[in-house]
């Protein structure tokens, strides 16, 4: 079973994605947090898959939050996918750099949450695709030129796919590669960039400008 912790201030929005997550026969909602400290210390002790986390919470912000169970520097990082109303890149921004594995807007409804749920437990990163392109793009910021990190042309190739949202099994058929190989490749990018997940390699992506 994939064990999910919901983290949001709102009692009604708590109940919704607990009976989205409760309908799937392979997850299960192992706690509820009211607000970012009872979150960390709820994922803390119960060391859920996956935390669901909002961003604007009483006591401690979600970012916040975010950065004490995944950020930098923590030697064993909880899966969490952002899950907000706001859109704004200035929380994009911080939620990638402090490790979350998702950014979903709170309307993209339960297929999405789902699938983002276990894209986190797969090693994989899911961001609204409303606001994928447009949010990464404002991440781009000047950086030298050819600044390829050290990656041969097939892996930037993955880089780029992965950069756009496509997943493993689409990558595979975008360069007639097998699955098996775009996992190789990615393992190889993740090494060289230092990156975690999917999500720091496409912002890696943007910020350089590899995706036109």
């Amino acid at each position: 079973m994939i064990r999910v912790l919901i983290a949001d201030d709102q009692a009604m929005v708590r109940t919704g994605f607990g009976m989205i997550i409760g309908a799937q026969s392979d997850m299960e909602v192992v706690g509820e947090a009211a607000d970012g400290v009872q979150a960390v210390e709820l994922a803390r002790r119960l060391r859920p898959d996956v935390v669901l986390l909002d961003i604007r919470m009483p006591r401690l912000d979600g970012l916040e939050a975010l950065r004490l169970l995944a950020g930098p520097g923590v030697a064993d990082p909880i899966r969490v996918v952002v899950v907000t109303t706001f859109d704004l890149d200035e929380y994009v921004h911080t939620a990638l750099s402090n490790g979350a594995c998702g950014f979903l807007l709170k309307d993209s409804g339960p297929a999405l949450l789902v699938e983002a749920v276990r894209a986190a437990v797969s090693g994989d990163a899911l961001i609204s695709p409303s606001i994928t392109v447009r949010l990464l793009e404002h991440l781009s910021s000047p950086a030298p030129a050819r600044d390829d990190g050290g990656l041969s042309p097939r892996e930037l190739d993955v880089v780029r796919l992965v950069a756009r949202g496509l997943t493993n099994a689409e990558i595979a058929t975008q360069l007639f590669i097998a699955v098996g190989t775009v996992k190789t490749h990615l393992a190889s990018v993740q090494m060289k960039l230092r990156a975690r997940n999917r999500v720091e390699i496409a912002a890696w992506a943007w910020e350089r400008r590899l995706v036109g």
